[in-house]
């Protein structure tokens, strides 16, 4: 846990050709990754099977929970093929897309995805190649489209095609991807991550079908999702800033935009936050980052998200462990920054009128006050842990619960340490507990006090309701005699000592 200790916000690696076997991916997780992502867009199933193993062998090595997430492709929209493998289009030309299964030409390709004709309407623009050409619809039925050349340039097989006005009558999973999602659940993965979502009923069907079995992050990647925002990351166990497609389907200038209001929605909620690609991309090739990178993924700190992702950096770069590295160094360096506080301070989040959202504001404000070491949260579902953790508290959380599903969701939470540990049967058996795990994790240093997080009845998910003060013998008899408090009789007289 050294790594980690003193770091809050959290590192995502995707593994991949470069981080397959267990040697790089021990290396990564003690480089400071948390989770590991699996990209099923890539890779065969036996693959994704031997990288888990692995993951698990590290984290029995470790003896610290890792999280595992499964990242689902959802829907790839394609041109058909050319006769000549390419076209040249130019500004101005007019282009058909139809349903013909035909080569294209010069003049027309085909497009085989009916659903796309269903929503088009004149004036929708469709990308290709990640936005390189840029067609216009000028004319549309159920099976074509006539459309303007705005940016021309060279389309070629099979290229994708991004619609960024059109809201698409087809679902965010497809047939592969509900393999895709059967194998990851009964391989035991944390969190499922959603692509193509576009409204809160995608991540509902999703949400049908892994029945509690994982958490579902929403990938924020249309501009269409920002219409229901809100509603999305309230259906949905996290959501995530994916700014590869959602880079493709609007300006440039309005993606840090989005980002912000993305990462204040979902901390609003109280939901993780995480934000992806692109991160230090140049470190795919290069040994160092650029300074623009490293201020990218401060930006990202600094508005205190819940983790930051690495993709091809660690997945098929040649520096994967190095890139973890910088992400610790980075986020070490912003945390260490006393602007740190007062940037997320600034972030208001809602407090719900609910007694587990009033103590983690009271964990907020005497940890302002007094210098708490630790907060400690027994949490059976790992609610508890999040609503203390959506007030940002100056203090590391101690996540103590019986379940290791939830410990391994936990690693994806800001300033959230999970600690795997039997349920507390009375007070005096949770103080114990408590004692237990600050000190074995090295949140204790026998001077200052430290909280504790509850719900009574004990083991009762969502009933926390309970915020005790333990202080260290020393500490007690010092203010006892600097008269600070009368032991016997002050608020603290049932504080336990360490």
């Amino acid at each position: 846990m050294e790594t980690n200790k003193h770091r809050n916000t959290k590192i995502i690696a995707t593994l991949g050709p470069a981080s397959s076997n267990r040697a790089m991916i021990e290396r990564l997780a003690l480089a400071g990754a948390n989770v590991f992502r699996l990209n099923f867009s890539h890779g065969s199933h036996a693959e994704h099977q031997a990288r888990l193993a692995c993951i698990r062998e590290v984290e029995s090595s470790l003896g610290r929970p890792i999280g595992i997430l499964a990242d689902l492709q959802g829907p790839k929209l394609r041109l058909g093929v050319f006769a000549n493998e390419k076209a040249v289009l130019k500004n101005g030309d007019e282009f058909v897309l139809d349903m013909q299964d035909e080569p294209g030409t010069q003049q027309r390709v085909t497009l085989p995805h009916a659903e796309i004709f269903a929503g088009l309407q004149p004036g929708h623009d469709l990308l290709i190649d990640d936005g390189k050409v840029r067609l216009r619809v000028l004319d549309c039925d159920d099976k074509s489209a006539q459309t303007l050349v705005v940016v021309g340039g060279t389309v070629s097989n099979r290229k994708g095609v991004n619609l960024p006005q059109t809201a698409l009558p087809l679902s965010a999973l497809t047939p592969k991807d509900r393999e895709d999602l059967a194998f990851a659940l009964a391989m035991g993965v944390d969190w499922v991550a959603l692509s193509f979502v576009q409204r809160p009923e995608d991540v509902l069907e999703l949400r049908e079908l892994v029945q509690n079995r994982a958490g579902i992050v929403a990938k924020i990647e249309k501009p269409l999702a920002i219409q229901h925002l809100d509603d999305i990351v309230t259906a949905a166990d996290a959501v995530m800033v994916a700014r590869g497609d959602l880079g493709v389907e609007v300006a440039a200038e309005e993606v840090p935009l989005l980002q912000r209001q993305i990462i204040r929605s979902a901390r609003n909620a109280g939901k993780p936050v995480i934000v992806a690609t692109q991160m230090l991309e140049s470190m795919v090739h290069s040994p160092a980052p650029t300074r623009a990178e490293t201020s990218d993924v401060a930006t990202a700190v600094y508005d205190a998200v819940d983790a930051v992702m690495l993709s091809a950096e660690s997945a098929a770069g040649d520096y994967p462990e190095q890139a973890v590295e910088v992400m610790q160094r980075v986020i070490g360096r912003v945390e260490s920054d006393p602007l740190y506080r007062e940037t997320s301070r600034a972030i208001r989040t809602a407090t719900l009128p609910e007694p587990a959202d009033a103590i983690g504001a009271a964990v907020k404000t005497i940890a302002e006050v007094l210098p708490l070491s630790a907060t400690v949260t027994y949490t059976t579902s790992g609610a508890s842990a999040l609503r203390i953790a959506h007030e940002r508290p100056r203090t590391p959380i101690l996540g103590l619960t019986p379940r290791l599903s939830t410990a391994r969701r936990l690693t994806l939470t800001w300033g959230v340490h999970p600690v795997l540990s039997k349920d507390a049967s009375n007070v005096e058996e949770m103080v114990l507990l408590a004692k237990l795990a600050a000190s074995a994790s090295g949140f204790t240093d026998g001077e200052r006090p430290f909280a504790i997080v509850a719900g009574m009845p004990f083991g009762t998910s969502g009933s926390t309701n309970l915020l005790r003060m333990v202080w260290p013998e020393s500490t007690l008899a010092k203010l006892s005699q600097q008269g600070s408090i009368e032991y016997k009789d002050s608020f603290f007289a049932g504080a336990e000592s360490l």
